[in-house]
């Protein structure tokens, strides 16, 4: 072999160990350095350069040499150019890049309804079998998950966005045979007849996921996953997408890590698959999500193992005490370092990588919420519409506008007329419950219609009317949405603690309260939404992005358990 070729093999191998976070921190590499260092020496000792310096000639000394350097310098080269071309894996780790987007309130809310309704219905293990052929699973919201990435599926890949999502057990992407959902038409669809490795199963399911459903068929191909291949792999063909909320996702489907125990038609999940084909070496993968909002790199998951440089110190491991999600028993809750009692007798959480906060039973999370100075969403807009649009809306019905015209005219309705104004508020608020996006606005401004126009009935002046609406804005029930604080108020908050393992896990007000929005126009969102799980299942805690940002998460399933370390 020649020299130059042995230096590139050398080359090689520490780019690998370098990428893979192992460079010198063991024998083994060790041993590397030594084989670059034989290398090089065998670059000198060459014949070619031997015979040629044994001539008493300076020059022909000189030309030795400078062809050697000239087999060096082409070496390096060579090098440079290979390496950018080499899989980012090694020693059977694949590391994912994960993608960010930046989080919206009106679909975490949306997303909110979604996931209570989801395992309400579905109980325990998330599917329910019918005798025409057809499975059904709860797919819990998938509409505020922040981080995804990229696969391929089919031979050529075909590039699909994806969340990696430890809640669900389906591989689903949009299939070419998408015709009525308007979704399909804005996102990366399966083309069976392109690819070579496709074989047809065809059987149908169905997704539920609240307030929508994708609907489709299984099919089978091969799934690329970083540099590796699963091979045979079942999926979903989504043929209909029951929500116009996937139109704007950034996303085009799902790949569920949980296990198979909650997998539609108990297909094999993607992970089990790469296990069982010796793709990786360790039943092990693991989630860094950067929470740095200016940060390039969302995040990583590592399929095969962990990367050291995503987290300071050890991991504390918890068995999983349930299979389906990655469910394990979690410990007192305190605020301030102040128990809240709730769980100092044991609580079931979850770990959940495609929810972007932290859900909680409505009695604890009203106690968070609380101790934070948080408000509910629709309260807060109710004042926002009072104070831009207070004295227009009174003006309005001044001069006889009717009061279900008045928030169309001034642009806060989209629609001509109200489809939610009735005599009774509670009806009112109870839709706003129910809504997400422009609708809260719309909710808020018809609230504000109906209580003007009741207080004008009582020829109260102005000024006073609209103090009181400001009030009774404050009173509106919210107890299952999310809430917003006061931006300058974070520096003020008290710290939340989680014990796991019997060791506290810290979120500090800068962790756990999200900023979305820029310059005046940034609301601050509490990282704790209410979510009620009855018995037996319940109360259920879930831990999503706001605490796995924060802490770096090893799911192991060789072990069954999971490990928490401090992210960096």
């Amino acid at each position: 072999m020649w020299w130059w070729t042995k230096v590139i093999i050398v080359l090689v191998k520490i780019e690998n160990k370098r990428r893979t976070g192992s460079w010198f921190r063991g024998h083994p590499n060790f041993l590397i350095f030594l084989q670059a260092t034989e290398a090089f020496q065998q670059a000198h000792q060459h014949p070619l350069l031997s015979s040629l310096s044994l001539s008493s000639s300076t020059s022909a000394k000189g030309f030795a040499y400078n062809m050697g350097y000239k087999y060096l310098f082409a070496a390096f080269c060579l090098w440079a150019v290979i390496v950018p071309l080499l899989p980012t894996s090694s020693h059977g780790l694949v590391r994912i890049g994960l993608k960010k987007r930046r989080l919206d309130v009106w679909s975490i809310n949306a997303a909110r309804t979604a996931r209570q309704e989801g395992f309400l219905k579905y109980g325990t293990k998330g599917l329910n079998m019918h005798s025409g052929g057809e499975d059904m699973v709860p797919l819990k919201n998938y509409l505020d998950a922040q981080y995804y990435g990229e696969v391929g599926i089919g031979s050529p890949p075909q590039q699909f966005t994806v969340i990696f999502d430890t809640g669900s057990s389906n591989l689903w992407v949009p299939s070419a045979k998408c015709f009525f959902s308007i979704a399909c038409y804005f996102h990366s669809k399966y083309k069976a007849s392109r690819s070579s490795t496709y074989q047809k199963n065809g059987k149908t399911c169905d997704i539920n996921y609240g307030s929508g459903s994708v609907a489709g068929f299984l099919s089978q191909d091969n799934v690329e996953v970083g540099n590796l291949i699963v091979k045979d792999q079942v999926f979903i063909e989504a043929t209909r997408e029951g929500s116009l909320s996937f139109v704007l996702a950034k996303f085009d489907g799902i790949l569920g890590l949980g296990f198979q125990e909650i997998s539609v038609g108990n297909v094999t999940p993607v992970w089990y698959n790469m296990m069982q084909q010796g793709l990786v070496d360790d039943d092990v993968f693991s989630f860094w999500l950067n929470r740095d909002p200016d940060a390039k790199e969302g995040g990583e998951i590592v399929f095969g193992g962990v990367d050291e440089r995503h987290f300071k110190g050890k991991h504390v491991y918890v068995p999983v005490t349930q299979k389906g999600y990655w469910q394990f028993n979690m410990g007192d809750i305190l605020i301030a370092n102040q128990s809240t009692g709730v769980c100092s007798g044991g609580c079931a959480a979850i770990v959940d990588s495609g929810t972007s906060l932290l859900a909680g039973p409505t009695s604890v999370v009203t106690e968070i919420n609380h101790a934070i100075g948080a408000e509910g969403v629709v309260s807060t807009e109710c004042k926002e519409v009072v104070t831009q649009y207070g004295d227009l809306i009174w003006d309005l019905l001044i001069a006889g506008v009717k009061p279900d015209k008045v928030c169309s005219q001034i642009g806060l309705c989209i629609f001509n007329g109200t489809r939610h104004v009735s005599p009774g508020i509670k009806t009112v608020v109870d839709k706003a419950n129910e809504k997400s996006g422009d609708d809260v606005v719309c909710t808020a401004c018809e609230l504000t219609v109906i209580w003007v126009q009741n207080q004008l009935k009582q020829t109260r002046t102005k000024d006073r009317v609209l103090n009181y609406v400001t009030q009774l804005c404050e009173s509106i029930p919210s107890p299952m949405g999310e809430s917003v604080v006061d931006c300058d108020n974070i520096a003020y908050m008290p710290d939340l603690t989680f014990t796991i393992g019997e060791k506290p896990f810290t979120l500090t007000p800068e962790q756990y309260v999200l900023k979305t929005g820029d310059g005046i126009n940034t609301i601050c969102i509490s990282g704790f939404m209410a979510f009620d799980m009855p018995p037996p299942r319940g109360p259920l805690w879930i831990l999503g992005d706001v605490f796995m940002g924060v802490y770096h998460t090893v799911f192991d399933f060789g072990n069954l358990e999971l490990g928490f370390a401090e992210a960096a």
